[in-house]
């Protein structure tokens, strides 16, 4: 009896300071868009006056592409999350940053060592869900689209029924795959509609990536990050500028050491045709691409790993906020990177 009692206070030792803030986004069960959209509807009605909630366009099925910001200020960052089917984990985990950000915000308190005052000066875009319709298909199967479309993404799916593995869009595009820096020289792992990996008979055919790139257009960022899964890697050079080189290092290297992810090179294992790749290219800002979890195969991480992953990450935003302030705003540094 002593033992289980020792074990149930270890276990609320370490889940309440997370619960604590957490009042609506539930990291413990598979996160679905259906979730996500109440829990918006849930921060929205408490933190009417601190977020800005706007429809950035549509999946292939019509759902919804969500961004929130939190905070005044008009240059802002942008954290994306849940390009592929079998990584919601890092919805959860966005989402979960979110409600922390938004309550510290809401208070005016700092967060993580962090004065949530930042966000008036630097405000952070959340885009927690760029693929509802592969996750949905990852999470539920396939039962509730038309037979027609059953049977095309069966095929897609190698002939099989089981989508756990599943990491496309609901059109069978690989939206990590779909951005234009690089796109043309992917070589193909397939020339179909596939479950992975298809980058589609041109860039920006899927409109989720059309929706990411049009908003990122139209903000700016002065920042990005975009979570994936798996591996607890950190990416953050592709064909960065030479000028700007040393000056992306430095802040990888400090995300390194935030989150324990191993710092790693997208030449080595990347293909190009990513968000990452593109930001870079586009705006000759920083990007960075966080793995989480421990490497699993073709499936999502287990939920068992997401205080972990939270306890790496839930930094993250404040500090890249903090540092773009600093890098971009002070009127005592020369931005590098003026291109406007």
């Amino acid at each position: 009896m002593q033992m289980k009692t020792v074990i149930i206070l270890i276990i609320l030792i370490n889940i309440l300071p997370y619960q604590s803030y957490a009042n609506f986004v539930n990291a413990q069960e598979w996160y679905t868009y259906e979730r996500m959209v109440e829990d918006l509807k849930g921060l929205k009605r408490k933190y009417r006056n601190d977020m800005q909630i706007d429809s950035i366009g549509k999946s292939e099925f019509g759902k919804n592409i969500w961004a929130i910001k939190v905070g005044t200020g008009e240059p802002s960052i942008i954290i994306l999350a849940g390009h592929h089917g079998r990584e919601w984990l890092t919805t959860s985990l966005v989402m979960t940053k979110l409600e922390h950000y938004l309550d510290a915000y809401s208070k005016k308190e700092s967060k993580f060592g962090y004065d949530s005052a930042i966000l008036d000066e630097v405000a952070i875009w959340f885009v927690p869900m760029v693929n509802p319709d592969g996750i949905r298909i990852q999470q539920e199967g396939i039962s509730f689209l038309p037979k027609y479309m059953q049977n095309k993404l069966i095929q897609m799916n190698e002939n099989s029924k089981n989508f756990e593995r599943w990491k496309a869009n609901g059109k069978g595009l690989d939206l990590n795959r779909q951005y234009p820096t690089g796109w043309s020289t992917i070589k193909e792992q397939t020339s179909v509609p596939s479950y992975q990996f298809y980058k589609g008979k041109f860039p920006l055919q899927a409109k989720e990536t059309r929706a990411i790139v049009r908003f990122t257009r139209q903000t700016k960022p002065l920042m990005a990050v975009t979570y994936h899964s798996s591996g607890r890697v950190l990416y953050w050079n592709f064909n960065n500028d030479k000028a700007v080189v040393k000056r992306d290092l430095a802040i990888a290297k400090e995300l390194s050491n935030m989150t324990g992810y191993q710092l790693d090179y997208p030449q080595e294992h990347a293909v190009g045709g990513g968000f990452s790749d593109w930001f870079v290219s586009e705006f000759k800002r920083p990007s960075f691409t966080p793995e989480i979890s421990y490497p699993v195969q073709e499936t999502n991480p287990p939920l068992a790993v997401f205080y972990e992953e939270w306890n790496r990450n839930k930094k993250v935003g404040f500090y890249l906020a903090t540092k773009s302030k600093k890098l971009f705003l002070s009127s005592n540094e020369t931005n590098v990177n003026e291109e406007e």
